[in-house]
């Protein structure tokens, strides 16, 4: 094998393309078990984005059961999941576009079964014994403040159905018995997110599908609760973080029992439905993914004894996880493996993969794992990271360089990032930069307290932790201190934001759709997040002078480093605004600046040429700032007050 050849870190040339990870990304996700039958929904950049669901057996290959255009995507809390169902190879979804539910029937005919558009519809449940749907919906008629949530019966020959429950402000997981007689379903009131506090009810459910006898059977405003879930006996069972850990629990009549006590999650911040970490194989065991100090790992519990027993996979990273006999099907990934559709033996733990996001990887040589750190952080708090070194066997920095650094962290802001192997991450590291990225203290995956250290600090405990691990590398001789850039997404936006203004460690930031102005965001975001700045950033009244303290925008003659900004033009949770004001304020003082904004996005990116066009950007943008030529051909990016460097 040649020497390496010796290059500017940021100008090595790569097999990672912006156009290969943006056409070979494929979201997977939902996950489904029909009987000899495994589905899930995978996206398709080369199709805009669009969600479709697919089916696969080990006998055959997968093929697609929702045609263009459906996109089987809810917009229900905006952020969604819970978007299909399936039984006896029916499917049920919800559509994006007009947010219908759609029936696909055995024979592939596809036909609407609500008509009211103004509905939206999510997290699904069969009631095949009264040939209908249970489900969320988030009615969006005119006449009201904000959205009317509920629960609601939908008919399985078509018509808007009719109202079961409606007397919180948010519900999820509505999810009915076996023998279809009683139903459970979680709800929680503003100002709480359901990480914060929700209620465990059940009620009868009668012989005409009426709702009968709600009670209440658990939780509270300081009591997360989260998948509940009916075993085959009966026994309804629900995981709850009163522990300090999100845990599972039986439900009994003198409250709930504890099954498998542990220091590690079996649950995850509700931001989208539909989530699912354990499932039965059998009355007696249950089968779940627990997640530690970040990283998760499969096991079995026995029921009568509470007892955990590994199950032996390479998998450090379970997304959603469903149960069938004798096998479990997972969005896993690891290290080494992108997110796939996998089917894992519960006995030996030997995996098939269904599908996979990346289907031609690079060489292994440019996908080193990435070292796990915990890192000193400001008032004597502790924050993790994963560390990626550049990795390439092509290319090495001249001697006495160190290499640029790019911070990045999770948006969320309670979600956690993972070790799972992301071309994304690795188109950076294949080019000669190193990247952490940082589980702040907010981040789920290491218990409630660390979760709610950033109650009433967002904008400070995250920040800190992101300045604290780029310290840390460059204090150690891993990245060069005068070449470190801060990058983030949504609420990590805000953090890029919040970094570049207060402190001085950063050279350069990307936002892509970040959060600018707290007031601004109070004032223009959807029901689901309303009141979640009461948490993030404090009560009422101190809030005019908290986001004056707090806002990138109140304090534009902090920030003097250069930025680029990406923006969907379609988002509606954190909308345009908040990053055209942002621009507008940089350039009146003469900052370098970029602006790329794309018609037909909206809060997150799914198109494969805004995808690559983003990536492409953002390094170009880079090499300008810290002085290096990228090794790919690219469209240029107008920067305003480039004159600067």
């Amino acid at each position: 094998m040649p020497a390496p050849m010796t290059a500017p870190y940021g100008s090595w040339r790569s097999p990672i393309t912006a156009q290969a990870v943006a056409a070979g990304s494929r979201p997977l996700s939902a996950p489904r078990i029909d009987g000899a039958q495994i589905q899930w929904l995978e996206g398709l950049p080369a199709e805009g984005g669009r969600l479709a669901a697919v089916r696969a057996s080990l006998q055959r290959d997968a093929e697609a059961l929702t045609p263009s255009p459906y996109n089987v995507r809810s917009r229900v809390h905006e952020y969604g999941g819970g978007a299909w169902i399936v039984s006896g190879g029916v499917a049920y979804f919800s559509n994006f576009a007009d947010n219908l539910v759609y029936r696909r029937g055995t024979d592939g005919h596809v036909q609407a079964l609500t008509r009211e558009s103004a509905h939206r519809h999510a997290d699904f449940e069969l009631d095949p014994g009264r040939r209908r749907l249970i489900a969320v919906r988030e009615d969006h008629r005119a006449g009201s403040h904000e959205p009317r949530n509920l629960l609601v019966a939908l008919p399985l020959d078509g018509g808007d159905g009719e109202e079961l429950v409606s007397v919180a402000d948010f519900y999820a997981a509505p999810r009915l018995s076996a023998d279809g007689r009683r139903l459970a379903w979680l709800c929680w009131n503003h100002p709480l997110m359901p990480f914060n506090g929700t209620q465990l009810w059940v009620a009868e459910v009668g012989d005409d599908g009426a709702v009968h006898t709600p009670r209440c059977i658990a939780g509270s405003d300081t009591e997360s609760l989260c998948q509940p879930l009916w075993s085959p006996d009966g026994q309804l069972y629900v995981v709850s973080d009163r522990s300090g850990f999100w845990n599972l629990y039986c439900v009994e009549e003198t409250g709930l029992r504890p099954v498998c006590p542990m220091r590690a999650e079996f649950g995850r911040p509700q931001w989208v439905f539909g989530q699912s970490l354990y499932g039965f194989n059998g009355p007696d065991e249950i089968v779940a993914a627990c997640i530690d100090q970040g990283e998760a790992r499969l096991g079995r519990i026995d029921v009568a004894s509470g007892r955990w027993t590994a199950i032996d996979t390479e998998f450090t990273d379970f997304d959603e996880i469903r149960v069938g006999a004798g096998f479990a099907v997972a969005v896993a990934g690891s290290p080494t493996r992108p997110h796939q559709v996998v089917r894992i033996d519960l006995l030996t733990g030997a995996h098939d993969v269904l599908a996979t996001s990346f289907s031609d990887l690079p060489d292994a040589a440019y996908l080193q794992a990435p070292q796990s750190l915990t890192v000193p952080s400001f008032d004597g708090r502790s924050t993790h990271a994963f560390f990626y070194p550049p990795a390439s066997p092509d290319c090495a920095g001249p001697p006495g360089e160190l290499p640029p650094l790019i911070v990045t962290s999770h948006g969320g802001p309670t979600s956690l990032s993972t070790n799972s192997l992301r071309l994304n991450v690795r188109y950076w590291t294949s080019r000669g930069f190193a990247v952490v990225d940082v589980n702040y203290g907010g981040s789920n995956g290491f218990g409630r307290t660390y979760m709610n250290a950033l109650e009433g600090k967002w904008g400070i405990v995250d920040v800190e932790d992101c300045v604290a691990a780029a310290r840390h590398l460059a204090e150690r001789g891993l990245v060069d201190a005068d070449r470190m850039a801060i990058r983030g997404a949504s609420a990590s936006g805000f953090t890029t934001l919040c970094a570049l203004t207060f402190h001085d460690v950063f050279k350069a930031g990307a936002s892509y759709f970040g959060v600018s102005d707290l007031a601004g965001l109070d004032a223009d975001t959807h029901k689901f997040e309303s009141r979640y700045t009461s948490y993030l950033v404090g009560p009422p009244s101190d809030r005019e002078r908290l986001y004056r303290e707090r806002s990138p925008l109140a304090h534009t003659d902090r920030l003097s480093c250069p930025m680029i900004f990406f923006q969907g033009l379609d988002d509606k949770v954190v909308v345009p605004a908040q990053s055209e004001v942002m621009v507008r304020a940089l350039k009146e003082r003469g900052i370098p600046v970029a602006y790329l904004a794309f018609e037909g996005e909206g809060h997150g990116f799914r198109r494969l040429e805004t995808i690559r066009r983003t990536l492409e950007a953002e390094l170009y943008f880079y090499g300008r700032v810290f002085g290096f030529e990228p090794a790919d051909p690219m469209e240029p990016v107008e920067i305003i007050g480039c004159q600067h460097f």
